[in-house]
C-alpha cells in the first residue's frame, strides 16, 4: 500500500515541478517541447492508475479493519440521509453558478456604458448568489434534523 502512495506522490511532485519550471522559464518550453508532453501524459497515466489501484486495494484494507467500541454504526439509511443533506447545497450552487454567469456579463457591460449603474447590478448579482446560501441553510437545517 505504501508503494502506491509513494508512486502517486512522485507523480504529483513531477507534475508540480514541471509546471513550475515551465511557468518560471517559458523559454525552456521550446527546447523541452519534444519530450514534455509524453512525460506529462505518462505522469498523469501513472497518477490515474495509482488512484484506481488505491481504490481497489485500499477498500479491502479498510474493510478488513475490526470495528472499535468508539466507532458509530453507520447504516445504509443514515448514509443515504447524509447524501440527501448534501444535495440541496450542490444543486443550489450549480444554480447560482448558472445564474451569476450571464448576470455578471450583463452587469459588466452595463457598468462600462453607465458607471452609475454599479449599485443596481451588484444587487442583482447578490440576489443570484443568494440561491447558494439558501441551499446551504437548507442543508444545515436537514443536518440538524439527523442528529
Amino acid at each position: 500500500m505504501y508503494w502506491l502512495v509513494a508512486l502517486m506522490s512522485v507523480a504529483i511532485f513531477g507534475l508540480i515541478v514541471t509546471g513550475l519550471l515551465l511557468e518560471i522559464r517559458p523559454a525552456l518550453a521550446t527546447r523541452v517541447r519534444p519530450w514534455h508532453r509524453p512525460a506529462l501524459g505518462t505522469q498523469l497515466l501513472v497518477f490515474v492508475a495509482a488512484q484506481c489501484a488505491l481504490l481497489f486495494l485500499g477498500v479491502s484494507d479498510v474493510m478488513a479493519q475490526p470495528m472499535t467500541d468508539a466507532a458509530v454504526e453507520m447504516t445504509t439509511g443514515m448514509g443515504l440521509a447524509i447524501l440527501g443533506v448534501g444535495i440541496p447545497t450542490g444543486l443550489s450552487t450549480i444554480g447560482a453558478g448558472i445564474a451569476v454567469g450571464p448576470i455578471g456579463a450583463a452587469s459588466l457591460a452595463a457598468v462600462m456604458e453607465r458607471p452609475e449603474a454599479l449599485g443596481r447590478t451588484l444587487i442583482f448579482l447578490g440576489l443570484a448568489e443568494g440561491i447558494a446560501i439558501y441551499g446551504l441553510v437548507m442543508s444545515i437545517l436537514l443536518l440538524n434534523r439527523l442528529g
